[in-house]
């Protein structure tokens, strides 16, 4: 396992770190000299990098998505982890073990397909059953569907992901279904298991992640409806108004129209599906919010965009760090005996000026005041 991973590195240290460019740009100073900003990283993170001197010597000797190996300085930059990279060199693919850059789900994806499988298996609707067994028995798709991600970035933006969301989904469908006696929980299943089907092929992901040609041109939703119409050619018994009604739960599943739903829900399943994927995938988002740049200072993160709004660290908030103790001043430190000795004295208690009573005045001025009290 490689170390240190991003998630690693600490603010205002110097460190050597093999990682993934996962963007370049080549920019100008105002001087007109090149720099470079980058996006780097790694199965732990990202992170945002500069490289500002001897540019010319190395920007033309590695591209997006190949591996470097960089010495610099991380630091916070508007409470952004920032690395300065001070020496840069290309990494060939065999130097690396591939499964430390690129983030993966925790849980094991084999495991995870048993599961599917094991869910399919317990549908007591027979057809839709066989459109399940049709989707997953077929080798190309179960290679795919067992490590594309479910998105690019928003949300379980990781190998395995799209299955560890589906999984997540239908254990969240076999909790809140049985709870309204107009769900069909066979149907409820079947939509969590194939609303996203169509990211297989939408989604690139041998390497980095980003989106394919078909995926640009169609759309997961459509590719999903050519996917389901491929299937069910060898299902000629297949009920048409299930047909419909599956379909509509694909078409549907984001929710409103300016989401990208081609329909919006008409049925409990279709709605209930939608509720259920969104708040998943928000859950997730969220999750992934929190754990981003863990350098960062404060109790809240940056800005979201797909949340519309900033996280608080619950866990720091609960558990706050105890400040560390100012460290003491160099010119302090360097201070003259006399001076601390002075000081020393200046910080003693002054002693209490004596009673009244014990001065002369005082004295008099005490039996006048006893004389009036008589």
């Amino acid at each position: 396992m490689k170390s240190p991973l991003v998630r690693e590195l600490k603010p205002n240290e110097v460190c050597t770190a093999v990682l993934l460019v996962h963007s370049k740009e080549i920019r100008q100073k105002r001087t007109g000299e090149p720099y470079l900003s980058m996006t780097l990283s790694d199965r732990s993170g990202e992170l945002d990098a500069k490289m500002w001197d001897n540019v010319a010597e190395v920007m033309d000797t590695f591209e997006r998505d190949d591996f470097v190996k960089v010495k610099g300085l991380l630091q916070l930059y508007n409470n952004r982890p920032q690395f300065t990279i001070h020496k840069l060199r290309p990494v060939q693919d065999h130097e690396v073990d591939f499964a430390d850059f690129f983030p993966a789900s925790a849980r094991d994806c084999e495991e995870m397909w048993s599961e599917l499988r094991g869910l399919v298996c317990s549908l007591t609707n027979s057809h839709l059953r066989a459109l399940l067994d049709a989707f997953l028995d077929d080798p190309d798709i179960a290679a795919r569907y067992k490590i594309a991600p479910a998105a690019k970035t928003i949300h379980h933006a990781f190998r395995s992901g799209l299955l560890e969301h589906v999984i997540s989904l239908c254990g969240l469908a076999k909790l809140v279904g049985p709870h309204y006696p107009c769900v069909d929980l066979n149907l409820l299943l079947t939509g969590a298991i194939l609303h996203d089907i169509g990211k297989i092929h939408e989604l690139t992901y041998e390497r980095g992640f980003g989106y394919s040609t078909e995926g640009q041109l169609i759309g997961h939703i459509s590719i999903a409806m050519r996917m389901m119409s491929d299937k069910l050619r060898n299902l000629p018994d297949f009920p048409v108004e299930l047909r419909n009604l599956v379909e509509h739960m694909i078409l549907s599943h984001h929710g409103l129209l300016e989401y990208g739903s081609p329909k919006v829900p008409v049925f409990p399943e279709a709605l209930l599906l939608h509720h259920l994927d969104d708040m998943d995938s928000k859950m997730e988002n969220m999750r992934a919010l929190i754990a981003k740049e863990p350098q960062a200072q404060g109790l809240f993160t940056g800005y979201s965009q797909s949340l519309e709004r900033v996280a608080l660290r619950k866990e720091r908030y609960l558990n706050p760090e105890q400040p560390p103790a100012a460290p003491l001043l160099p010119a302090l430190v360097a201070a003259s005996s006399d001076s601390v000795a002075a000081s020393a004295v200046a910080a003693q208690p002054k002693p209490k000026p004596a009673p009244l009573a014990e001065s002369l005045f005082g004295e008099k001025l005490t039996l006048a005041l006893n004389f009036d009290r008589k």
